[in-house]
């Protein structure tokens, strides 16, 4: 095999971004495509010039991966069809919206002998990668606290366009499960495992059942505390926010692009007696691999781009018969995060500790 063939079953919003990603990667063939709206499917095929197929089955028989773009509620239930049929399995996020049915799929395909990756494209920045690196290494010292803001603005018209929109059985959650699960992926896997929660959401700006509005307090394994904010009803919106701190630095990331990369040199012989806040701010002063940088146009920060290199890295893992880089167990670790919070929630802001969720 030299090309991986990709089906994509769903044709919704997201499947533009997939197709425009597969068709640049030279591994990688858009073979067919399939949705449960016959008109969406022969729009996408005419469109991409690739196969409409009629059904679920008939698609699995004319490729080798499926990426499964349908409601989220619903990625288990294709890609378990998927892998029963010896496809490999790429899901967009999350996983799916229940623990349940989120190991189901990792179960399935490890038995079943494909590989399954889940898409959380940030991952892929290069301003994400460097702040890895850098907590990772220990640059920044031993870890303070992390934070993570989802401030984004969502109309009704948008949760109107589809009836698995803000809904818990399709949607498994609102603001949270649905556009902070990627910094929520991002901050775990920067900060390590966080170990309990204690949270409190709420619908205030839409006709939804689930939240648009969500505030958390995090504990991480390593004793390091955090904060999460989600919304979709904060008007105009705003760009995700992460908030990595050490007790010598600090490394602040807004839309994949590093804005603060404030690393205390000499922590030992440095002379400040009492430090700074808002009353004096440091000079900006960007750090990227450890050296002193403008803001940087990071070809990895525009949309599509980390689809793109994440796709190709699920192709290479086919090829190669390797795990992709992002791979469904990790993907059940922000879902963990997420339903703790909505369990903290239920219970009025009791704490949730995530080995609850199971």
């Amino acid at each position: 095999m030299s090309k991986v063939r990709i089906g994509v079953v769903g044709c919704g919003a997201i499947f533009p971004t997939h197709a425009d990603a597969i068709r640049r990667i030279p591994a990688a063939e858009l073979a067919a495509v399939y949705d449960v709206v016959p008109e969406r499917t022969r729009a996408a095929a005419e469109r991409y010039g690739c196969h409409g197929a009629r059904s679920l089955e008939e698609l699995l028989a004319m490729v080798d991966a499926v990426d499964v773009c349908v409601p989220s509620g619903l990625h288990a239930e294709v890609g378990l069809a998927a892998a029963r049929a010896g496809k490999h399995v790429l899901t967009e996020k999350p996983i799916d919206t229940t623990m349940a049915k989120a190991k189901r799929l990792v179960e399935g395909c490890e038995e079943a002998g494909v590989r399954l990756g889940v898409i959380s494209q940030h991952r892929f920045a290069n301003d994400i990668r460097a702040a890895r690196s850098a907590v990772q290494g220990g640059v920044l010292g031993p870890m303070v606290a992390g934070d993570v803001y989802i401030k984004w603005f969502r109309t009704q018209v948008y949760y109107d366009s589809g009836d698995w929109r803000g809904t818990w059985e399709l949607d498994g959650g609102g603001c949270l499960i649905n556009q902070g699960v990627h910094y929520i992926d991002m901050l775990q896997w920067i900060m390590g495992p966080v170990k309990a929660v204690r949270a409190c959401c709420r619908t205030m700006a839409h006709r939804i059942e689930v939240e648009d509005v969500a505030n958390a307090l995090l504990e991480f394994e390593s004793g390091a505390v955090g904060v999460l904010q989600g919304s979709t009803s904060c008007f105009p919106g705003f760009a995700e926010r992460l908030e990595l701190h050490g007790r010598h630095g600090t490394i602040v990331v807004e839309g994949d692009i590093a804005k603060v990369w404030e690393i205390w040199e000499d922590p030992e012989t440095d002379c400040s007696k009492y430090g700074r806040g808002v009353a004096c701010q440091p000079t900006p002063n960007l750090h990227a691999h450890g050296s002193a940088k403008e803001i940087p146009d990071d070809p990895t920060a525009k949309w599509g781009e980390q689809h793109r290199m994440q796709i190709e890295d699920f192709c290479q893992a086919v090829l190669e018969n390797r795990e992709p880089l992002l791979t469904g167990r990790m993907a059940l670790e922000p879902l963990r995060v997420i339903l703790a919070v909505y369990e903290s929630s239920r219970r009025g802001g009791e704490r949730v500790e995530l080995e609850e969720i199971a």
